[in-house]
C-alpha cells in the first residue's frame, strides 16, 4: 500500500474493531485501488466484504447487494447474475436463501419463465423441479405447488415426460414413493386403481404391482 492508502487503512482499523480476516480484506481492496468505504463497517463479515470487493473488481453497482442482510452466499448469487446482465432484481430479497436465488438465476440465464417458481414457498430443490420441466415444455403448473415435496414432483415430471396421464397421482395425499409405483404401473399399462390408494403404502403397491404386471405377460 502506498501512504495514503496506509492512512486510510490506519484510520478505519482505529475507527471500528476489526477481526483480522476483515483487515485482510480492507487491505486487499485498498492495494487494488477500490473504494472500500463500500464495505469496511463493522456489519459486514470477512466473507460479505469478499462478495462486495470482488463485485467492486468487475465494476458492479454492488449497492445492490451491499447489504448486511444478505449473508455472503446470498450476495454471492447476487454477484453472479448482474455479472452475466440478468435482471437480479426478481431474486435480490433477503426472503429467498442462496439456493433459491441460484435456481432462479440459473433459470433467468436460461430464459424460463421463473415467475412461476420464484416464490418464496418454493425451496431450491422445487424450483429446481419446476425449472427442469420448464426446459422440457411440460406442464409444469400441475406440480407447482408448495405442498409437493421436490421427490413428489420428480415423480409427476418423469411422468408427464412419458405423456403418461399424471393426474392419477398428482395429488399430495401419495407420498414419492407411492406415486413411483403408480407411475410404473402407469408405464407398464396396467389397472392401477386396484391399489391407487393412499392407506396402501408403497412396498404393498410395489407387491400389487408386480404381482399384476406378471399376470400380463
Amino acid at each position: 500500500m502506498d501512504n495514503k492508502q496506509k492512512l486510510i487503512y490506519n484510520e478505519l482499523i482505529s475507527k471500528f474493531n476489526f477481526d483480522e480476516d476483515q483487515k485482510k480484506e480492507i487491505e486487499l481492496g485498498l492495494e487494488k485501488g477500490l473504494d472500500v468505504f463500500t464495505y469496511a463497517k463493522p456489519e459486514f463479515n470477512d466473507l460479505q466484504m469478499a462478495q462486495i470487493r470482488l463485485g467492486l473488481e468487475n465494476d458492479l453497482d454492488v449497492t445492490v447487494y451491499a447489504k448486511p442482510e444478505f449473508d455472503f452466499m446470498q450476495m454471492g448469487e447476487i454477484r453472479y447474475g448482474m455479472e452475466r446482465n440478468i435482471d437480479v432484481s426478481i431474486y435480490t430479497k433477503p426472503e429467498f436463501d442462496w439456493s433459491q436465488m441460484e435456481e432462479i438465476c440459473k433459470g433467468l440465464i436460461n430464459n424460463l419463465d421463473v415467475s412461476i417458481y420464484a416464490k418464496p414457498e418454493f425451496n431450491g430443490w422445487q424450483m429446481h423441479e419446476i425449472s427442469k420441466g420448464l426446459k422440457q415444455n411440460i406442464n409444469v403448473l400441475i406440480y407447482a405447488n408448495s405442498e409437493f415435496t421436490q421427490f413428489q414432483m420428480e415423480q409427476i415430471r418423469s411422468g408427464l415426460e412419458k405423456n403418461l396421464d399424471v393426474s392419477w397421482y398428482a395429488n399430495p395425499e401419495f407420498d414419492w414413493q407411492q406415486m413411483l409405483e403408480i407411475r410404473l404401473g402407469l408405464k407398464k399399462g396396467i389397472d392401477i386403481s386396484i391399489y391407487l390408494n393412499p392407506g396402501i403404502n408403497w412396498k404393498e403397491m410395489k407387491r400389487i404391482r408386480l404381482g399384476l404386471e406378471s399376470n400380463n405377460e
